[in-house]
């Protein structure tokens, strides 16, 4: 996966925002202000710090070498992936999606709702 496609499919969630703030090099994604990834974009090798559920993170980790416990970020809940082409770039949109959904799930109910578009 290319940094491209991880900022796009990031960026592409309802209320997803990029922020920058530990510099201009490190893209913090966030929903209603709240983190759901981390990633330096043109970082060599690429990576994504994304949250998990902590059983999914524990499964993860033992599944796929490329994947760690969070760098700087609480180990229990916070996965490093490592986009190295060892793990399909489908899986990692598949993380990415977890972790939106988790942080969501956490926000409270008015901001869940401001979230999705009214018909």
């Amino acid at each position: 996966m290319r940094w491209q496609a991880l900022r796009q499919r990031c960026l592409s969630f309802d209320g997803a925002e990029e922020t920058f703030p530990f510099g201009p090099e490190t893209s913090v994604f966030k929903v209603a202000g709240k983190m759901f990834a981390l990633s330096r974009l043109r970082g060599e090798p690429l990576s994504v710090s994304v949250k998990c559920d902590p059983l999914l993170a524990e499964q993860l980790r033992v599944t796929h070498s490329a994947t760690g416990a969070g760098y700087h970020l609480n180990k229990r809940h916070w996965n490093t992936v490592h986009l190295d082409a060892t793990v399909p770039d489908d899986e990692i949109i598949q993380m990415v999606i977890h972790s939106y959904e988790q942080v969501v799930a956490g926000l409270s109910k008015s901001a869940r709702q401001s979230l999705t578009p009214s018909d």
